[in-house]
């Protein structure tokens, strides 16, 4: 056996062991000053065995790692990083290839093509859109939103990507006030600032007035870029997309941040929520929350592919041009140098299939309703959001005076986190502590909901003295 066989053999084996241990595992052993003491040493002068650099990452990481890839990690909206995407990885890193254009990589931006046009289908977008693949929601929504930029400039007359934005008409920011944070971080990059933004009241869900919105509408004039939201990340609210139309009669860019919810369009039980959502001009979301692609994996979806492309596009005179017929993956993101990431991608679309990835999405929303029915059962504990996707935002002695619940949450949340059953973590909603609870792993099954909802529940009762 060659040395790279030994190696690449020796890394599986530790996956594979870390991977079938996840389910059983619970909170990470080492915080961070502890994982930083397992690798903080001076640069070594001399070199190491492979194999045992391999092992002895593994045994310094390992410690300090979540199980994020386990049924029972309900912290954030992530995904289970599932085996076949994770394969597909392993393979991609072993290939090496540099996805920036079809001719350094042809297989890297064919397999972006076809599953570009894939998951157009599955979602029921526009088949005209493109797809930029990229790191994540982050990057998707900073994508989109520059397309946006663009686009509304070049309307009346601004060639924002020459001129930049010195002296260009004002751009008026239309978004909902209880927006992701991270569609605030894009348009601080984007040069349109976080702050001068006209921030949209919104009910109780986090959900856009659109009556407010009516109103505000009438006192906007020039280009305007308006951001709505496909599930609320601690509640999973869809905005009402019926209101797209009010704002394309005022020329705005509708973008929507559905870094989890636009994956309601791939189910028949789900898509409800997203309806009238393919009439937006662009969508931001990721892989690996409900597709289940490893991390760093999301999509940039633009109707206007020449927008797209105009301001993402990439020129130099050693970079080969793209002919009739081909596609250059680093024309629809923000980058030249960067991994293949649709080999993931495509793997798990291949592997699921839409009927699959439909079933996951109902089993993950299924599983969140069964938890919030038995935790509604139990006095002290309330439900504060509309369980319509995957999310859930949870109250203990919700009886009580305000300040005595936020205290006996926080305890509660403490608990939760130190028995080590799940993994859930804390949060602020109207002022109020709370915790949330995202259902986004395919390992999420009926029986560890309930699992889960009794792990809570002791907690609850063992810190109430219930």
């Amino acid at each position: 056996m060659t040395a790279i066989a030994s190696l690449f053999q020796e890394a599986a084996r530790l996956a594979a062991g870390f991977r079938q241990a996840a389910p059983a595992r619970h909170m990470p052993t080492h915080d961070y000053a502890a994982s930083l003491a397992c690798f903080d040493e001076p640069l070594p002068a001399a070199g190491s065995d492979m194999l045992d650099v391999i092992r002895r990452l593994s045994d310094g990481a390992e410690p300090g790692l979540h199980a994020t890839t386990g049924p029972r990690f309900f912290g954030w909206v992530i995904g289970g990083s599932h085996p076949v995407g994770v394969a597909a990885d392993f393979l991609t890193s072993a290939w090496g290839q540099n996805a920036g254009n079809h001719v350094a990589a042809p297989a890297a931006a064919a397999v972006e093509t076809v599953a570009a046009r894939w998951l157009l289908d599955l979602l029921k977008l526009p088949a005209e859109s493109s797809v930029g693949f990229v790191t994540g929601a982050t990057v998707a929504n900073f994508t989109c939103l520059a397309a946006a930029r663009g686009e509304v400039l070049r309307q009346v007359g601004w060639d924002a990507d020459a001129k930049g934005l010195f002296r260009a008409p004002e751009i008026t920011v239309l978004i909902g006030d209880d927006a992701h944070t991270t569609v605030f971080s894009a348009l601080q990059f984007l040069g349109l600032g976080h702050d001068r933004v006209l921030r949209l009241p919104t009910d109780a869900m986090g959900r856009i007035d659109p009556a407010a919105l009516a109103g505000t509408l009438d006192t906007v004039s020039g280009p305007v870029i308006a951001v709505l939201q496909a599930g609320q990340i601690n509640t999973g609210a869809f905005d009402d997309f019926a209101i797209i139309p009010l704002l394309k009669a005022k020329g705005a860019w509708v973008h929507v941040d559905g870094a989890f919810g636009l994956w309601a369009q791939a189910s028949i039980k789900t898509s409800h929520l997203s309806r009238g959502i393919e009439a937006a001009d662009s969508w931001a979301t990721d892989g690996h929350k409900w597709l289940q692609t490893p991390y760093d994996c999301g999509y940039a979806i633009v109707r206007n592919e020449l927008a797209h492309r105009r301001v993402m596009t990439i020129a130099a005179s050693y970079l080969p041009l793209a002919g009739e017929g081909e596609r250059d993956p680093s024309h629809y993101v923000p980058e030249l140098s960067r991994r293949a990431r649709g080999f993931a991608t495509w793997a798990m679309l291949k592997h699921l299939g839409g009927d699959g990835i439909a079933a996951l999405i109902d089993q993950c929303c299924a599983s969140a309703r069964l938890v919030a029915d038995l935790l509604s059962q139990q006095p002290g504990i309330a439900i504060l959001n509309e369980v319509a996707l995957n999310q859930l935002v949870i109250r203990f002695g919700a009886d009580l005076p305000s300040e005595e619940g936020d205290a006996l949450t926080r305890k509660t949340i403490a608990k939760i986190q130190a028995d080590g059953m799940i993994f859930a973590g804390g949060a602020k909603w109207r002022g109020r502590d709370v915790l949330r609870l995202s259902v986004t792993n395919f390992q999420t099954t009926s029986d560890e909901a309930q699992l889960a909802a009794q792990s809570i529940i002791a907690a609850f009762k063992s810190v109430s003295g219930g």
